[in-house]
């Protein structure tokens, strides 16, 4: 029996792999068959929550009955096809390719963005490159964003973004993932398919996805296990190395980011440890032991997680039925 391990080589996060593949497999086949469908759509992005969901499906339904997605875009990473090819490959499914770049023109999702970019910094223009970066949860202040903009002369240019800045740009970068539920839906619809989500623990519960877009799905595999699991998953199923090695990045602006500059402000293995502590009832102290830091800053992360919890509860929220 493999188990998973938190920083400390404690029990905290342990699984049991083969029976978390066996139950999820299980629960997964049955949701279909309830639901009336014969197979499942999954999206991969070349990350390792979208592979797992994939040899999960594969695992439930058999590689005939998934279809993968490749969805790129402009600014998406070169590395995220590459890697999801080998996923594809090595699970043997069926797949398609489709950039959305001109939809997402077409949408004005580069348009909107940039102008709102613009807007604080001036000079900003066709090559350069942009991404959003966190701060201030932390040092116990509000969170808030700053825009780091790189052009192709090599100027970089940091602004901390107002709230009208900051949700303008945001609102514009959502069409991506919008559109590719899109096509999503579109290839379920045809097959008369499921469409899996892929968030994972720590993006479920903190709120990181777009509403209809990365969030709507039809059945979510994995979003009860901490990303330090399903690494583990991952390397338990043979998926490819690189995969199994690489650092979570949102692969949504055109910079570089990883998730922790953008949201989580902490390293995925650090902030699976506090989660877990504080949904146990461990104490900040007990936290700060664990993580190695002073219990000001551990009560910072438990503060920081319970803020987003709280404002990103909308997003979990179902439509609202008025009654008459």
């Amino acid at each position: 029996m493999e188990l998973a391990k938190d920083l400390n080589g404690s029990s905290l996060l342990a699984i049991d792999y083969d029976r978390a593949i066996e139950d999820i497999s299980r629960q997964f086949k049955e949701t279909v068959v309830r639901f009336r469908r014969r197979g499942a759509v999954v999206a991969v992005s070349g990350g390792v929550d979208s592979a797992v969901c994939c040899a999960l499906a594969v695992r439930a339904l058999g590689p005939q009955r998934v279809i993968a997605l490749l969805l790129p875009e402009r600014e998406s990473s070169g590395d995220s096809e590459r890697l999801a090819m080998q996923v594809v490959e090595m699970l043997g499914v069926p797949y398609e390719r489709k950039d959305i770049t001109g939809a997402l023109e077409a949408l004005g999702c580069y348009e909107r963005r940039d102008a709102a970019i613009r807007s604080v910094v001036p000079e900003y223009d066709r090559g350069w490159r942009n991404k959003l970066v966190i701060a201030g949860g932390l040092s116990g202040q509000f969170n808030h964003f700053y825009l780091i903009a790189a052009g192709p002369g090599g100027q970089r240019v940091e602004r901390r973004l107002g709230l009208k800045e900051y949700l303008e740009i945001v609102a514009a970068t959502n069409f991506k993932q919008r559109t590719r539920k899109n096509v999503e839906y579109y290839h379920a619809d045809r097959l008369n398919y499921v469409v899996v989500g892929t968030p994972n623990k720590l993006e479920y519960d903190q709120g990181f996805f777009v509403k209809n877009g990365d969030g709507a799905a039809d059945i979510k595999p994995i979003a009860h296990l901490y990303k330090t699991q399903i690494y583990g998953l991952a390397r338990h199923m043979g998926l490819p190395r690189e995969i199994v090695e690489s650092t979570p990045t949102s692969d949504t602006y055109s910079l570089p980011q990883e998730q922790e500059d953008f949201y989580f402000a902490l390293p995925y293995a650090e902030l699976d440890v506090a989660l877990a502590y504080l949904d146990s009832g461990r104490t900040a102290a007990e936290l700060a032991g664990a993580l190695g830091i002073d219990e000001l800053a551990a009560k910072r992360i438990y503060a920081d997680i319970a803020a987003k919890r709280r404002t990103t509860r909308y997003l979990h929220e179902a439509p609202v039925l008025i009654k008459g």
